[in-house]
């Protein structure tokens, strides 16, 4: 069987996360990606950003970092330097065959290299050219650089996130860069439809800071609806409650009553049925008016129980309950392994070197993903793709 985008190739030219993420996606949905990476700097930046590295067969660390490998799986990687007019003629040679080109550079810094959209638009009119960048093409901030942590501090998801006596906290993970990824992702699949409708490519202009506004979702509209500012909340939410973090006798629990009749059934199960009528609980919008009041009355009950009972208790009464996992918890688990969310590939040159890998989440019961290939050392693939251009003539 082979992907939905089989025969589609794509000119990887981004580093770093948000384009990475778009292109591995496109890959693992079987599009063929070259990703072009600047031998003057070893490569894309997070090839050294570790440790945790893989290691070669001797032991030694390797340059796939961790982090560049959460990101870079399925895809050649062929060093070309940009700068030069050898390296431009090189990717233009390979965009004629390519549908698709993704970057990350600062607005109109490729218009020097002649690899900017409207150059590479002209000479090849079908390509799908997507453009990351921190704040977009236009605007007053267009020209300033745009990293994960920025775009989640000022497009206000840090201003949401930690406890509400706290300092505004960063999502553990690059999720600005990750989200604006999948939003490439999106754009790009529906520019190729539009292609292959019209003969008729187009420019995608994404901006991190864009996308970091877009999945503000509910707490962006429970502030355009109401004209307040929302306050940080921890762990619990804007909208529900108790929908939060409990302490339970020996760890952490999840709580996430999402109804009336869901805290009627907790309420019985903690012995307090009377919560249910009592007029500063019974609704969910009395409950959070009184969040504070319910919570002090809830936490004393919770922590007598083991997370184990509150699971064990909660589920039997159909009230939303659950752990909160560590990662060596979340990757040993028998939900984790049935779903093949933990996936094991070989690199290198020896059979038995391999790592492991995030599964991908899609599942299609006709075009399954497919992992072709690990993530590449530097410049691997340079003379298996450069070869093939040797006898071409050149672009227009």
């Amino acid at each position: 069987m082979s992907g939905p985008l089989k025969g589609i190739k794509v000119l990887d030219l981004s580093r770093i996360l948000a384009g990475p993420t778009a292109t591995q996606l496109l890959g693992d949905l079987g599009a063929e990606v070259i990703k072009i990476e600047n031998p003057v700097t070893a490569g894309d930046d997070t090839r050294s950003w570790g440790p945790p590295f893989a290691l070669d067969a001797s032991g030694a660390p390797t340059d796939l970092s961790a982090y560049f490998m959460c990101a870079n799986r399925n895809k050649k990687s062929v060093a070309i330097d940009i700068s030069t007019k050898a390296g431009q003629k090189q990717v233009k040679l390979l965009a004629e065959n390519a549908d698709i080109i993704v970057e990350n550079f600062k607005p109109g810094a490729l218009r020097k290299y002649g690899l900017d959209y409207g150059t590479m638009l002209e000479a090849f009119p079908r390509l799908v050219y997507c453009s990351i960048s921190g704040f977009g093409q236009t605007g007053p901030n267009s020209s300033k650089p745009g990293y994960d942590l920025m775009a989640q501090g000022y497009g206000g998801i840090m201003s949401l996130t930690g406890a509400p006596d706290g300092e505004p906290m960063k999502v553990g993970v690059g999720v600005a860069d990750v989200m604006c990824g999948m939003y490439a992702t999106v754009g790009i699949l529906a520019a190729l439809r539009h292609r292959d409708h019209t003969g008729e490519g187009q420019h995608i202009d994404l901006a991190l800071v864009d996308t970091q506004v877009a999945w503000l979702v509910n707490q962006g509209v429970n502030y355009l609806t109401s004209g307040k500012v929302p306050e940080r909340h921890g762990n619990g939410h804007p909208n529900i409650a108790p929908y939060q973090v409990f302490r339970a006798l020996d760890g952490d629990v999840i709580v996430a009553v999402g109804n009336d009749t869901q805290f009627q059934r907790f309420a019985h199960w903690l012995g307090v049925a009377d919560l249910a009528t009592d007029p500063m609980f019974a609704t969910n919008p009395a409950r959070l008016e009184n969040r504070d009041a319910l919570t002090s009355l809830l936490e004393p009950l919770i922590i007598r129980h083991s997370v184990q009972a509150v699971l064990d208790g909660l589920e039997a009464g159909n009230v939303p309950v659950g752990p909160v996992n560590t990662l060596d918890t979340v990757f040993a688990s028998d939900q984790v392994a049935a779903r093949e969310m933990k996936i094991t590939m070989t690199t290198g040159a020896e059979a038995d070197q391999t790592v492991d890998l995030i599964g991908n989440p899609l599942k299609f019961s006709k075009t399954p993903v497919s992992y072709r290939r690990a993530p590449p050392t530097f410049g691997q693939h340079t003379a298996e793709v450069l070869d093939t251009l040797s006898n071409h003539s050149g672009p227009p």
